[in-house]
């Protein structure tokens, strides 16, 4: 019996776990694309979306990877006729993840036919080496031409993703990147440093001492996102990511800067770091339903032969006690400029900031980290560079 509307959840998040080739930072859960292979993950995405979709009544969807514009025409029609047909469309903010090399007039077409009305497009660099560096099948002209594919065919909320700290990467080119990037006049922009993470190929070169890390250099880095982002009219509203905001000061929820969430920022995000419920579907794709986690299996075959014997590809589900679950919405949420209204905190918890976190909180403020007022809590800009370490004081 499906669920009344009031009580379905309003996020989904779809895991494709293909790309053309494997980039060298890269350690999600993505594999080199085979034909026959993505054809089977499609009929068994449809089966996993029939599963789920009396319980779905999608305000954000989101579909990141590997690189889901990697799929043809005629498998995206499969997935999105599904949708179609199971009251899946229709979403507020309907994001795609695409690499520039992947983008063609006629998609941009079926997405817009579609309702998807937000693309994030996978950047990363506009200097050739770097992206050479980087392992990416694109190239900075494709970029420029699939942006205007884009806006052509209507589409009025794109990210750009940019990387810094690439190993040889200068301040100069990185200047360089920023400037081209503010003037393709983008509605949101994300950017992150690069992380060695076990397992990918950059991580190995570093090991073998190829190149050093230079942290001074990142911080520089930084700061001169953060600057030129905001000067160029975008706000920042979590470390990485900046967005425009459309609205008229009277219409704005709170006239100082620092609390507000622009009006392009990315909703679906936003439901994640204020602890909110979202299915995750595809492999690897974790989902948090009802106070449950799920993570489904890490092997894109594996994931199929238990959708095709009628089944979830869930490898583990926990419940976590409460108080461990208020600690990561906790530690999430000050990934946010605006930190945590201890209202809003205790709606989506039912524990207050201010009686388990006390201590926490006043070292992060003796340590010019934070800053705490009679209603909110939130990490100052020095504090936003070190969130990682913040957050982990918060976890129970």
């Amino acid at each position: 019996m499906a669920n009344p509307a009031a009580t379905r959840v309003t996020s989904l998040y779809v895991h494709v776990p293909f790309c053309a080739q494997k980039c060298a930072y890269c350690a999600f859960y993505s594999e080199a694309s085979s034909g026959e292979l993505i054809n089977r993950y499609t009929a068994a995405l449809v089966r996993e979306m029939e599963i789920v979709a009396d319980d779905l009544k999608p305000r954000t969807i989101f579909f990141g990877g590997g690189t889901p514009s990697l799929l043809n025409l005629r498998q995206w029609e499969t997935i999105l006729r599904t949708m179609e047909k199971l009251n899946l469309l229709g979403a507020e903010e309907f994001t795609v993840e695409c690499n520039p090399a992947t983008i063609s007039a006629d998609k941009a077409k079926l997405f817009r036919n579609f309702g998807i009305n937000r693309i994030s497009m996978g950047v990363q660099s506009l200097d050739e080496k770097l992206l050479d560096r980087l392992g990416r099948i694109h190239s900075r002209e494709m970029v420029f031409k699939s942006f205007d594919i884009l806006r052509r065919a209507g589409f009025e909320n794109i990210n750009l993703d940019l990387m810094f700290a690439i190993p040889s990467q200068t301040m100069e080119i990185w200047r360089a990147t920023l400037n081209e990037a503010m003037a393709m006049q983008s509605e949101h922009l994300s950017s992150y440093e690069v992380i060695y993470e076990d397992d990918t190929p950059l991580f190995e070169q570093l090991k073998a001492g190829e190149f050093s890390v230079d942290e001074d250099l990142a911080c520089e880095m930084y700061e001169e996102l953060v600057s030129r982002a905001t000067n160029g009219g975008f706000h920042q509203y979590e470390i990485a990511n900046f967005a425009r905001d459309q609205r008229t000061p009277a219409q704005a929820p709170d006239p100082r800067p620092r609390t507000q969430i622009p009006s392009h920022a990315c909703k679906h995000n936003v439901n994640y770091w204020r602890g909110g419920s979202f299915y995750g579907l595809g492999p690897s794709a974790t989902g948090y339903v009802r106070g449950v986690r799920t993570k489904n299996w890490s092997n894109t075959q594996l994931y199929c032969d238990q959708l095709e014997k009628g089944k979830r590809a869930i490898e583990s589900s926990e419940e976590l006690p409460p108080l461990r679950r208020a600690g990561e919405i906790a530690a999430f949420g000050l990934r946010m400029n605006a930190g945590w209204p201890f209202a809003e905190f205790k709606r989506a918890t039912d524990f207050d900031l201010r009686n388990e976190w006390s201590s926490e909180m006043e070292q992060l403020a003796e340590r010019g980290w934070a800053a705490r007022n009679d209603d909110r809590f939130h990490l100052t800009r020095q504090g936003l560079r070190f969130a990682d370490t913040a957050a982990e004081l918060f976890l129970r």
